[in-house]
């Protein structure tokens, strides 16, 4: 069994440690400066363009981050490069940046935002991930992409994401065996990430009795005491509110 403890030494700040009312966005370098700062590991999203370049960035559209109402995954790094997060000066960091300031420094748990680029996507992560010196575990709502690091990098922890109230227009079935971990039997992932609303206590203790499961995403101190005895570490934001 992977050593996953340097996922929980600490609370995971979720998209780094921002603050919109310090100027500093979700997923942005000055965030991630922030978190590095304050020693909490990092959670962030990635995609890849059109031009094989990935980018850290949450959304599938940019519309929400930066005005711009375009599917990330049709864009190249050109077009990307021109944009600002929400009124700032910062612009959307490709992973390679991000690996560069953070080196180590702080453990990354990385989700991959795998939709119709599976494998380019993992492919070109990888490229710049395979020789990266710090620690870091991989995680997806979409089980091929956690099944692909089964495959080919069993050594790199690996987790499933999942929740309660799947939406998407997928049949019956599918979403069934997202919401209950059905495709763990295949994947066997080392981890799996949580949505803490509406979710079952005593199953998140009986998947814990096998791995260990992160609950995301603790917005304030009362979520944080509610869940904090329950998953084995929580990915959070805010993080002033859980402060000692």
């Amino acid at each position: 069994m992977k050593n996953l403890n340097f996922l929980k030494d600490n609370l995971i700040a979720h998209r780094g440690y921002w603050d919109m009312a310090l100027g500093i966005p979700e997923n942005s370098i000055s965030s991630f400066k922030r978190a590095i700062e304050y020693k909490y590991p990092i959670e962030l999203d990635i995609h890849v363009l059109k031009d094989n370049t990935v980018v850290v960035f949450h959304d599938d559209n940019l519309k929400r981050m930066t005005g711009l109402n375009k599917e990330i995954a049709d864009c190249t790094y050109s077009e990307i490069k021109k944009l600002y997060l929400q009124g700032t000066q910062e612009k959307i960091p490709t992973l390679k940046e991000v690996l560069e300031l953070v080196n180590g420094k702080v453990p990354l748990l990385i989700e991959f935002k795998s939709d119709g680029h599976l494998k380019e996507l993992e492919k070109e992560s990888m490229k710049l991930l395979i020789n990266y010196k710090g620690k870091f575990g991989v995680q997806s709502f979409n089980p091929a992409c956690v099944n692909y690091f089964k495959k080919n990098y069993q050594n790199i922890p690996r987790g499933q994401l999942s929740h309660s109230h799947i939406n998407s227009n997928i049949p019956f079935i599918a979403k069934f065996a997202l919401k209950n971990m059905i495709f763990n039997i295949f994947t066997k992932p080392d981890f799996i990430s949580y949505d803490i609303s509406n979710c079952n206590k005593n199953k998140i203790l009986k998947w814990e009795q096998k791995r260990m499961v992160f609950g995301w995403t603790v917005r304030t101190k009362e979520q944080y005491e509610e869940n904090k005895n329950i998953f084995s570490n929580l990915i959070c934001e805010n993080m002033e509110n859980y402060k000692a």
